[in-house]
């Protein structure tokens, strides 16, 4: 009867811790990246009554082997694990709020400590610095350098808005569109373009095209604007020469490049010229038709300042300059674990590295990582309110029925003591 008590307690008492776990996981039923518990059992020593006896050697004999007498003494908590499966997606809008779809886990340092975590509600602090919402601490990835190539490092995420995007000095021009091919000799066409210098000072560029005598030719010019604006009468900075063939398709032009020297101080700027495919249709045709060249881009800018920013589903995060140039700014790392399940929770949505989950593989979305990041979403928990209440019943039962058997045996008991009357 004592050993009945025994078991009952060993019931009792893992019982109770299934109903702890469960408690929790209802707990966190709407709680960001949570991923639930389970609890299995596992029966407890048993005590053995009487050995086995194998079948005696002797086949005259009648009897053989013996089974094993044994007693259970009650049960143990065999294991909790930790259910990493995918939970649902829920958009928030917030662009920076990412939500994981894969087994990666995001990875965040509070000082020299590094944690892992599948909730994404990040913000940005005081300093530009990407960090949890629950506790601060820093998500790492990987920035840019000055040309602008993703880093190796480690490191936290940083997204000042005070940051700048340097001017860049125009290194192309690019035309398109048509010169009549009916347009008398002397006929012209202007077109004019703002490019930079290496200060990002903005300086405009007219060109005017000149139909020649013969038929394919047009001859450019290249002019600056003087302290009186555009001079017709003044030299050009630079001349050249565009033939098309019989096909009103570009054949040739000269020249390639050209230079100028700017007056902010700045380095002269050379510019290559870039109208159209030899051959092609891209770029300077010439067909009968309204005369529509013009320089449709160049490649320069002026000094910006970091307005917004966004993040693909690499991690990858791009930032909108106030001079309208996006840039890559850095990406968001994730860690990979051969065992995930043997993390140690650490509170805050988060995990830390154990003796049985192996360490971080450190890898990016699409880059060593099979996983995908969502923006503007969030995963939420991964808790099924219908198992957890169907867990919760036969739990009930089971602490019920254990308690039972701890009654009963003390019943029998007080029968044993009440003998003697």
């Amino acid at each position: 009867m004592m050993r009945s008590i025994f078991s009952g307690v060993s019931g009792l008492r893992n019982h109770q811790t299934r109903m702890d776990v469960i408690g929790n996981n209802i707990a966190n039923v709407n709680t960001v990246g949570f991923k639930s518990s389970r609890v299995t059992f596992k029966e407890g020593f048993a005590q053995i009554l009487q050995g086995a006896s194998r079948p005696p050697g002797d086949t005259a004999e009648v009897s053989g082997g013996t089974n094993p007498v044994q007693v259970g003494l009650g049960m143990n908590i065999g294991s909790i694990d930790l259910l990493f499966t995918q939970g649902s997606l829920e958009s928030t809008g917030v662009n920076t709020d990412l939500a994981i779809q894969g087994e990666s886990f995001f990875i965040v340092a509070e000082g020299a400590q590094r944690f892992y975590t599948r909730a994404g509600n990040f913000q940005l602090d005081a300093d530009g610095r990407m960090v949890a919402a629950t506790n601060g601490a820093v998500v790492q990835g990987r920035l840019t350098d000055d040309t602008g190539e993703l880093t190796d490092e480690i490191q936290d995420i940083i997204l000042p808005f005070g940051q700048k995007s340097p001017a860049r000095a125009t290194s192309q021009i690019t035309f398109s569109g048509n010169l009549n091919a009916e347009a008398p000799e002397g006929a012209t066409r202007d077109t004019t373009i703002t490019v930079y210098d290496r200060m990002g000072v903005a300086h405009d560029v007219r060109f005017r095209f000149e139909r020649q005598a013969a038929d394919r030719t047009w001859e450019f010019q290249v002019t600056l604007p003087g302290s009186e604006g555009f001079d017709p009468d003044a030299a050009p900075l630079t001349t050249g020469t565009i033939v098309f063939d019989n096909e009103g398709r570009l054949e040739s032009f000269t020249p390639e490049q050209f230079t100028f020297t700017p007056d902010s101080g700045a380095d002269d700027v050379e510019i290559d010229l870039n109208f159209g495919t030899i051959g092609g249709l891209r770029g300077i045709t010439q067909f009968a038709g309204p005369s529509t060249a013009v320089v449709r881009e160049q490649d320069g800018y002026m000094q910006g300042d970091l307005e917004r920013f966004s993040i693909d589903t690499t991690g990858t995060i791009f930032g909108a300059f106030t001079n309208g140039v996006t840039l890559m700014l850095g990406q968001v790392a994730m860690a990979d674990f051969n065992n995930p399940a043997g993390l140690i929770r650490v509170g805050d949505n988060q995990y830390a590295v154990s003796p049985n989950s192996g360490q971080a593989v450190i890898g990016f979305a699409g880059e060593g990582s099979q996983s995908t990041i969502t923006a503007g979403a969030l995963e939420m928990s991964n808790v099924d309110l219908a198992q957890e209440f169907t867990n919760l019943i036969t739990t009930q039962r089971g602490f019920q029925s254990n308690a039972r058997v701890i009654s009963t045996s003390d019943e029998m008991l007080q029968e044993v003591v009440t003998l003697k009357r």
